[in-house]
């Protein structure tokens, strides 16, 4: 059964920055697509970025050049770098794992997201 669990998020100003972690059980991050998405009351959760086990990413027009979708293998680790936060960023970020080594952009698009966290409130004012 695989476990993911968010944490990092938090109440933060315009301007300022934060890191989300998402540290997953077994293999997951090392071995299959893995992404984040975001949603904010009222409205369908998004997909912000995605990474394929090849490297290549996908991101959201609304945040290219402000977050950054990284991992580490070894540590079963996914990570959400966000710089220059906005008020509209505030939301509910949740990971999300594939069974599957799909693109990166099929996984944003919310397709084979298969395992998903709690989630992790980033707030922005």
């Amino acid at each position: 059964h695989v476990q993911l669990v968010e944490s990092g998020g938090g109440s933060v100003q315009p301007g300022e920055s934060l890191t989300l972690s998402c540290t997953a059980s077994g293999s997951i991050v090392g071995a299959n697509s893995v992404a984040w998405f975001r949603q904010v009351p009222g409205k369908a959760r998004e997909g912000v970025a995605a990474i394929a086990i090849d490297g290549k990413s996908k991101y959201a027009d609304s945040v290219k050049d402000r977050f950054t979708i990284s991992k580490d293998n070894a540590q079963s680790t996914l990570y959400l770098q966000i710089n220059s936060l906005k008020s509209e960023d505030t939301g509910m970020y949740y990971c999300a794992g594939s069974r599957s080594q799909c693109p990166s952009q099929t996984l944003w698009a919310g397709a084979h997201a298969d395992y998903w966290g709690q989630g992790t409130q980033v707030t922005v004012s």
